[in-house]
């Protein structure tokens, strides 16, 4: 059966990170997006991360340029962005496709175990996977759903 620590994922550095370092760990992936009107929920991300981070949880945040080219700059920039003006300290990873022919095998996977209001396709940026202790998907969020909603959720898991 496929988990999240089946899969890898180039780190914002530009160095490649086996997921399985994320096992026994509740995980929330998000797509992100530095000019999105969600991106204020980076703050709120980071505050799921602050509250829960010392009891085995962790946010990865997935930048993504798939919706309205949202996500325009480079892997430093992004990551310069965040910590900037939210405080980020959450891992973040390389641009990714999160849908379509190029999609990271990890949303394709994603999106098959949780399929959202536009079937298994993701929806646009800000989407988020909660996947348990044992790396499989426990549910998903749209766009609209502010972190602070999946606080009880994350609460129970943990």
């Amino acid at each position: 059966m496929t988990s999240l620590g089946d899969f890898k994922a180039t780190g914002i550095d530009g160095t490649e990170t086996d997921l399985a370092a994320y096992e026994g760990q509740v995980v929330l992936v998000v797509n992100t997006a530095s000019q999105c009107g969600f991106t204020p929920q980076y703050q709120g991300l980071q505050r799921l991360q602050d509250e829960y981070g010392d009891r085995g949880f962790t946010v990865l945040g997935f930048p993504c340029d798939q919706f309205g080219g949202q996500e325009p700059g480079t892997e430093a920039e992004i990551a310069s962005f965040c910590e900037r003006n939210y405080g980020v300290d959450f891992p973040l990873f390389a641009k990714v496709d999160v849908n379509g022919d190029e999609a990271h095998p990890l949303f394709t996977w994603l999106r098959q175990e949780k399929s959202g209001l536009l079937g298994g396709a993701v929806k646009w940026n800000f989407t988020k996977f909660l996947i348990g202790r044992d790396g499989r998907v426990v549910d998903r969020f749209g766009p609209t759903t502010k972190p602070e909603k999946i606080g009880a959720d994350i609460e129970r898991l943990l």
